[in-house]
């Protein structure tokens, strides 16, 4: 009888696992989703609502991540992980620390100046953190969560009209004019002790959305580019590159992350402007063909580093083995060996038939030492046998709003409402594009 009894638990496991339905790809995106949402749940102070750069205890808090955190708190609401008013409550209070905090031109003492923030920020005093830069493109990334979290609360409870009257506000003391110095395109930043970078936005990158935004929100007539301000989506244009690169003919950006940071929030399915336009593509193509040529590359870099092929690949920017760098290919830029799957996740409209199996092969190769507490960890270096120990807010947002994207985009079709970003598109040039 002994002996039956431990035969039968003895067969138990296998006849488990003989009986476990696979995972679908649904309910691992789903997985996925909730593990990067989790990251800004937790990995804020939930006093003012700030979010760390990074999942460390002494992190500071990145105002990029913020952005990218404020849409995926209304990704939360939908998803049910969290009510609406806990999460109303929260981007308010995260809205009221940065529209409420000092700014002016001091060095210390100030989030910003002239509606700019800086790149970093205490996470408890919500002050420049060390001698950070006033960064354009990041205020820009922020400035896109909050436009999202004001479409999202469209209530007329007294939360949600205070989020949609402090986004408003937000949007509406930049002083888009002072970060261009007059000329037709942005410094990449300011500060106290150095004035403007000499750096400027020019040539396809992340920084559409900072153009997009600019010429929404400033006063202006309403005509191409008529948008009050001296900047100029014409002269942002100018630096483009053209390329054919694995056989496939792009604007070239190396790291991916310049190929989708700005498509979180912007859906150019459908719409081209007169650059792209005269290629014959919109810039939702031009991502999908750089997301396939990098993995094209990839894999013929096999030889070179041999976990690289079909399921491993994703090269943007990350840590590595010495230090953070913006990897990317084709052309080839810092690639080490470094895979970061990020660079995979925020692709994940454009190519999903490539993304999604990469995704879940990384974790079912690596989960024991590349998955955290909240999904993907930043990076890792096969080559080297380097893991990343930090997961980044820069990380988990493309990954959690561009995964929501390709299953309902309901990101982009909130956005699709936004007056600024309308009258940005429009102003910029672009038009339906069949």
């Amino acid at each position: 009888m002994v002996w039956v009894v431990w035969m039968m638990l003895a067969a138990w496991p296998v006849a488990a696992r003989a009986d476990e339905t696979p995972e679908t790809d649904d309910a691992f995106l789903n997985r996925l989703e909730r593990a990067a949402f989790d990251y800004f749940w937790m990995e804020a102070n939930p006093g003012n609502g700030l979010i760390r750069d990074r999942s460390r205890a002494d992190s500071k808090c990145s105002i990029a991540a913020v952005g990218f955190g404020l849409s995926g708190l209304c990704i939360g609401i939908e998803r049910g992980w969290i009510s609406r008013e806990a999460g109303g409550e929260r981007i308010l209070r995260t809205l009221g620390t940065l529209a409420d905090g000092p700014q002016g031109t001091a060095a210390t003492g100030i989030n910003g100046c002239r509606g700019w923030y800086y790149h970093f920020l205490e996470m408890d005093s919500g002050l420049r953190a060390w001698n950070c830069e006033l960064s354009s493109i990041d205020t820009a990334l922020l400035l896109a969560g909050v436009l999202d979290a004001a479409e999202f609360f469209d209530g007329r409870n007294e939360t949600e009209t205070r989020i949609r009257e402090k986004a408003r506000g937000m949007v509406e003391r930049v002083d888009w004019n002072w970060m261009a110095q007059g000329a037709s395109t942005f410094s990449m930043g300011w500060s106290p002790e150095k004035g403007f970078l000499e750096s400027r936005w020019i040539g396809y990158n992340e920084g559409m959305i900072l153009y997009l935004l600019a010429l929404g929100a400033a006063e202006g007539g309403g005509g191409a580019e008529d948008s009050g301000t001296s900047v100029s989506w014409s002269a942002w244009t100018q630096g483009y590159r053209w390329q054919t690169n694995q056989g496939q003919a792009f604007v070239e950006f190396a790291p991916l992350f310049g190929h989708q940071y700005t498509h979180c929030w912007v859906d150019f399915r459908g719409i081209s402007d007169f650059r792209l336009g005269a290629r014959g593509i919109t810039y939702f193509e031009n991502s999908r063909r750089a997301t396939l040529a990098q993995r094209s590359y990839c894999m013929s870099r096999a030889a070179r580093f041999a976990n690289y092929g079909p399921l491993e690949w994703g090269l943007t920017a990350c840590d590595g083995p010495r230090g953070y760098a913006a990897r990317g290919a084709p052309p080839a830029e810092n690639d080490d060996g470094t895979l970061a799957p990020t660079a995979v996740g925020g692709s994940l409209p454009f190519a999903p038939e490539v993304c999604l199996p990469t995704l879940r092969a990384l974790e079912r190769k690596y989960r024991d030492r590349l998955w955290g507490r909240y999904g993907f960890r930043d990076s890792f270096n096969r080559d080297q046998d380097w893991w990343a120990s930090d997961t980044l807010g820069i990380d988990q947002g493309p990954i959690l709003l561009m995964a929501e994207n390709h299953r309902t985009g309901s990101v982009w079709k909130r956005l699709r409402r936004s007056g600024v970003l309308q009258r940005g598109l429009r102003r910029a040039g672009f038009v339906p594009f069949p």
